[in-house]
């Protein structure tokens, strides 16, 4: 009875420590965990179903009042309800005219493509402790403009392998970020 015992023990063990690790890589609010949630695309990454294009993506949000839905499907419920013109989006899948997105705390649903655009924009990472500096220029040394609290949107314009030449909308402000600094961008991404 014991041999029987220990099996089921040992099976819990090994669903416990994969709960932890799968814990561990979708937390979007842990520093060492930030590069998870921009996994760079690669030559060999998915091609969506309905449009051929990379699978994982970023896009925003086009519409003023936009609903994610547990489903790909008017039909299906309302998970959130989202007020946030050009907040970044990562599209991790496609289904028709659904995609299925993810925000940068992790949350994930399905919307329709109509209320998604392709214009490019990033948050000041979630992640971050303290503010980032928007530079003059895309070198550490550069001046600073100002500094940018996590969480703030910014347009991004382009992108080299370090740094993005972004603005903040609102305030007609626009320099250069480290692309370590956002979420909304891959770190092999580069944008022209």
């Amino acid at each position: 009875m014991q041999s029987h015992f220990r099996e089921p023990m040992l099976l819990r063990k090994i669903i416990i420590k994969c709960f932890v690790s799968l814990a561990a890589i979708v937390s979007p609010h842990s520093t060492s965990n930030a590069a998870s949630f921009q996994a760079a695309p690669s030559s060999w990454e998915a091609k969506g179903r309905e449009t051929g294009l990379p699978v994982p993506r970023f896009v925003s949000l086009k519409a003023n009042r936009a609903r994610m839905r547990v489903g790909p499907a008017f039909e299906y419920a309302v998970k959130w309800i989202y007020q946030a013109p050009g907040l970044p989006l990562e599209i991790t899948e496609e289904y028709g005219n659904w995609r299925q997105v993810r925000d940068c705390d992790g949350i994930s649903g399905w919307m329709h493509r109509s209320l998604l655009s392709n214009r490019r924009t990033a948050i000041v990472g979630p992640w971050l402790k303290d503010m980032a500096a928007l530079r003059e220029q895309a070198r550490a040394g550069s001046t600073v403009e100002v500094k940018l609290e996590p969480r703030v949107r910014v347009r991004v314009l382009s992108c080299s392998l370090s740094w993005c030449d972004v603005s903040v909308d609102k305030d007609q402000i626009s320099g250069f970020i480290e692309k370590s600094s956002l979420w909304g961008v891959y770190p092999k991404e580069d944008l022209l």
